[in-house]
């Protein structure tokens, strides 16, 4: 709850508007992977289902309609996790929340919570943390090519243009 208002919170005071719920959920799941890349840990225990358009963490479902999203973080929290947050917003606030479902939508975690669902699609199925693991070690290896690759491309693009 803590994490869900902190991102409330900060949604607000970054683009003076309330988030949306389904932007909430997915910036909750990516929260959730950048803690375990970062840190090699989940920041929360509590686990998201798999919905039809992404992660759904259910008890935040229900507090966000009540507009009861307003615990602070502790500032030791805040300081703790500020990377993680930071590379969150930084990568995905400013997407909307159908572009966020679709990248979740390529997450390992939710397809393969998504393939135990009922064929009607109206059941919704847990995603499991050591699935959401995978994902951050795939995002994880490809910063590191990417960070591999980069100042080689740079270079190349820079000679180019002399």
């Amino acid at each position: 709850m803590k994490i869900a208002s902190y991102i409330c919170q900060r949604y607000q005071r970054q683009f003076g508007k309330r988030i949306d719920e389904m932007k909430l959920h997915k910036l909750l799941y990516f929260t959730q992977r950048e803690s375990i890349i970062q840190t090699g840990k989940p920041i929360f225990e509590e686990r998201f289902e798999a919905w039809k358009y992404g992660p759904v963490l259910l008890s935040i479902r229900q507090l966000y309609k009540e507009d009861a999203l307003h615990e602070p973080l502790p500032d030791s929290a805040e300081a703790q996790y500020k990377p993680v947050f930071d590379k969150v917003f930084d990568t995905y606030a400013r997407k909307d929340s159908w572009s966020l479902s679709s990248i979740t939508h390529g997450e390992y975690a939710w397809r393969r919570a998504r393939q135990k669902v009922d064929i009607d699609g109206k059941s919704h199925e847990l995603m499991q943390t050591d699935d959401i693991r995978k994902d951050a070690e795939r995002v994880k290896q490809r910063r590191f090519l990417y960070n591999k690759v980069a100042p080689f491309i740079y270079q190349t693009d820079n000679y180019a243009n002399h």
